[in-house]
């Protein structure tokens, strides 16, 4: 409650809490509880599970599992938390190797990561998913947004001095044009955290699979990651490590004096999200 207390005095901003005895059951807490409690305040312990999460469908409400994830589930027969903690963990491992294993203990509460640590070791990966706050009809607004995306996904990349091969393009549709989608992947030969390699690469995607319906929720993400310390030199790039190295420049200006310091022309357009996004406190209007 102190903690509460002082996000409100210091930010003015309410705030729920989720207290559990790992990250998992804290945050699993927080989702499916707290804000039905007249305090915003949950705790779960590890006996809460079967009788607080076994029940949860569909499984994408439950934290790290999402629509395609659930969809996957769903045809091996698995609709509920429940019946993911009681199938056949060989099974999952099988269809879904170490996020098999995963899915499987987190549906028992069982959580081994270390706090601030990624929850997966060797499966790290840069990624950004954003819902649109519309229907995005036109391409060239679709294409905007992927491009703002693709911005924030290459600056993730380079916080951390990494580059990756493997770049993933995800687009749901409009509900009212009954939802659907696609999640396809494109590899590169060099590991990159360029903006506009990433994005050449999504529009690729793009053009292959895009169906013509509204879109509604996008993501991106950058995984095959490697070290970014060594750049090899191409006869038919020569301006490769300028871009590269333009991309830090911008980040360290953007780190110094807000997201949106500086934004492509795109983020002016109506169809832009980066600038009225950079208004937002978590995502929300502060």
């Amino acid at each position: 409650m102190k903690i509460k207390n002082d996000i409100k005095e210091t930010f003015g901003l309410p705030c729920t809490v989720g207290i559990g005895p790992n990250m998992l059951i804290a945050k699993l807490a927080l989702d499916l509880e707290s804000k039905k409690k007249k305090n915003g305040i949950a705790e779960w312990a590890y006996e809460d599970i079967q009788k607080k999460l076994w029940s949860v469908s569909p499984l994408s409400k439950m934290w790290g599992i999402g629509l395609r994830m659930e969809r996957n589930l769903n045809r091996m027969g698995i609709f509920t938390v429940g019946a993911l903690a009681n199938h056949d963990l060989k099974l999952l491992e099988k269809k879904f190797g170490v996020i098999g294993n995963q899915l499987y203990h987190h549906a028992w509460g069982v959580d081994l990561s270390d706090l601030g640590a990624p929850i997966l070791q060797g499966q790290i990966s840069f990624g950004k998913s954003q819902i649109l706050m519309r229907d995005y009809k036109k391409e060239h607004e679709i294409k905007t947004v992927i491009l703002e995306m693709c911005e924030e996904v290459a600056r993730r990349a380079r916080k951390s001095r990494k580059a990756g091969r493997t770049i993933s393009l995800g687009i749901s549709y409009s509900e009212s044009e009954y939802g659907g989608g696609f999640y396809r992947s494109h590899t590169i030969d060099e590991p990159t955290n360029i903006t506009m390699v990433i994005y050449e690469a999504c529009l690729k995607l793009f053009r292959q699979h895009y169906t013509g319906k509204s879109v509604r929720q996008i993501s991106i993400s950058l995984s095959k990651v490697t070290d970014d310390t060594n750049l090899q030199l191409s006869l038919f790039e020569p301006r490769r490590d300028k871009q590269r190295e333009l991309g830090y420049v911008v980040d360290k200006i953007r780190d110094r004096f807000g997201s949106a310091a500086i934004l492509r022309a795109v983020s002016y357009t109506e169809a832009g999200t980066a600038l009225k996004r950079s208004k937002l406190v978590g995502g929300h209007k502060a």
